[in-house]
């Protein structure tokens, strides 16, 4: 399944690093796809990206995800010291279970704060961020 991409807007908040291990993911992303790894040895399915498999060490491989997922917990920023994220409060920060069997971590948007329940379907959609690479967020499955 296909992520949604938003494109063209202008991104003013901080940028990731660490091409080494996630470059892929951001580049993935950009074309609508949510990666996670898998290790060939083990089975074992991990994100973060790492360079070794977190459970034998041995070469993870990239695995695209549905980008179905349910919410695990979760918190409201109401309140932030300055930019970048200041405009945008209140926000939802949460932890997804993606169907895939792995936890991430991201912003939860496209939803009033206080309707955001643990167990909440929710469905991955990409934002660019800059040319071919795009970060991954959250929103309510349709």
């Amino acid at each position: 399944m296909a992520m949604d991409v938003i494109r063209g807007e202008d991104w003013t908040g901080p940028v990731p690093n660490g091409e080494a291990e996630y470059g892929a993911f951001f580049e993935a992303a950009a074309d609508g796809r949510l990666l996670i790894q898998a290790c060939p040895n083990c089975g074992h399915r991990q994100f973060y990206p790492r360079a070794l498999c977190t459970s034998c060490a041995g070469d993870p491989q990239w695995l695209e995800c549905s980008g179905d997922a349910t919410v695990h917990t979760f918190t409201v920023v109401r309140q932030y010291g300055g930019e970048p994220f200041a405009h945008q409060l209140p926000y939802v920060l949460a932890m997804v279970d993606l169907a895939e069997g792995v936890r991430m971590f991201g912003t939860l948007t496209d939803v009033d704060v206080e309707s955001v329940e643990i167990g909440m379907p929710v469905t991955a959609y990409a934002r660019e961020y800059e040319p071919g690479r795009a970060l991954v967020y959250w929103r309510p499955a349709r």
